[in-house]
């Protein structure tokens, strides 16, 4: 397995906050969770439509060491494990917001079809922002 040779020198907060949510499929997840709240690995890959298992696997464990990600098993035949934002991960939502705001200003998307379906349920996309 491969290892670092060095840790990571995060010397700036914004650094920090891009290393834990600003990988493409982290801000997704958290999006996804926001809106249906509680969800399966299978609902949430249902949702991501286009990620593989590894990388959702990959990007669920970092957000869940992080704090952002709860993740939830039940004692059951069959098991069954639910993910759901922390409050965390629920003060990141604001942030992302934020960031999409800016982006509608300046990227303008000729075809809403091909934003995620969290996407076009977002305020800032039902607002015109994009439009």
């Amino acid at each position: 397995m491969y290892q670092k040779k060095r840790e990571a020198d995060i010397r700036c907060p914004l650094e920090y906050g891009l290393e834990i949510f600003g990988g493409k499929w982290d801000s997704r997840v958290i999006c996804v969770l926001n809106e249906k709240k509680v969800l399966r690995y299978s609902e949430i890959r249902k949702e991501m439509m286009n990620v593989t298992d590894a990388v959702l696997s990959a990007t669920l464990k970092k957000l869940i060491t992080h704090g952002l990600v709860a993740r939830k098993s039940y004692d059951e035949i069959p098991p069954r494990t639910e993910y759901s934002l922390t409050d965390s991960g629920r003060s990141v939502v604001p942030i992302l917001r934020g960031i999409c705001m800016w982006a509608g200003i300046f990227k303008r998307e000729d075809d809403s079809a091909h934003l995620m379906a969290q996407c076009q349920k977002c305020d800032f996309h039902r607002s015109g922002i994009h439009e």
